[in-house]
């Protein structure tokens, strides 16, 4: 299927990168600004704090983490940045599909889905070397294949949905302010992406920055994520129920 895929050349990949000013406020969030003279930011990421009691790790604090914690806050003076992205591999598949099913080769439809949505994840692990190398650079050598599955370099790509960010509503500003439309992608009201076989999230550069679960989260970051949020409570339960003790 995979060679069927390269030799035909119907599938097609898009993607699109965008680095942002970007400062933390409030603790937990990240304001991301459209280009260096913004005043006001292109949209705000609200991050969820771990919040379970830790054990110390040799004497020290281990520390309840949140993404914004990789990003220098607004109040320091140190103007600081962070990466969105969004790739799809999936572009097309529907001819596939539509042979396929004429053809009542169900097996064949499976595999055209399980292939591409293999292909994304290659395609955002091959851009975020992509970044890291160059076009970001903040780790210019090159690495190993293995050491890249066992993720032996600087920063991190964590996407809405996954656990160190489960919400996923933030995709719509994410997708608005990369004009992934531009690409062939789109969200539904759900905030599925579309085509399936897509990823999008963010860059996070920092030396320290690391792949943790928020898991369960208390009442009262709930409230006061509402809070800042200006939503309701009830509909922020809707969008984190996975999340609530």
């Amino acid at each position: 299927m995979l060679a069927k895929v390269i030799n035909e050349k119907k599938l097609k990949a898009n993607g699109v990168i965008g680095f942002y000013p970007a400062n933390t406020v409030n603790d937990d969030d990240i304001e991301i600004y459209a280009d260096e003279n913004s005043t006001e930011p292109a949209f705000t990421y609200y991050g969820l704090r771990q919040q379970t009691q830790k054990p110390n790790i040799k004497g020290k604090q281990n520390p309840n983490l949140c993404l914004a914690d990789y990003i220098a806050p607004k109040d320091s003076g140190i103007k600081d940045y962070i990466g969105l992205f969004a790739v799809t591999s999936g572009i097309n598949v529907e001819v596939y599909e539509k042979i396929f099913n004429n053809a009542e080769d169900d097996y064949s439809g499976i595999m055209i889905k399980a292939i591409t949505d293999r292909l994304a994840e290659a395609f955002a692990e091959y851009m975020h070397d992509r970044v890291r190398q160059d076009l970001w650079g903040y780790q210019p050598e090159s690495l190993s294949t293995e050491d890249l599955i066992h993720e032996k370099y600087q920063g991190i790509r964590p996407a809405p949905g996954y656990p160190a960010c489960p919400e996923h509503t933030v995709k719509k500003e994410l997708f608005a302010l990369l004009k992934a439309d531009e690409i062939g992608m789109e969200l539904t009201e759900g905030m599925s992406m579309t085509p399936a076989s897509s990823v999008s999230g963010f860059y996070f550069a920092h030396s320290a920055a690391k792949y943790f679960s928020v898991d369960k989260i208390d009442k009262d970051q709930l409230e006061d994520m509402a809070s800042r949020r200006s939503v309701s409570i009830d509909q922020l339960k809707r969008w984190l129920a996975s999340n609530l003790r």
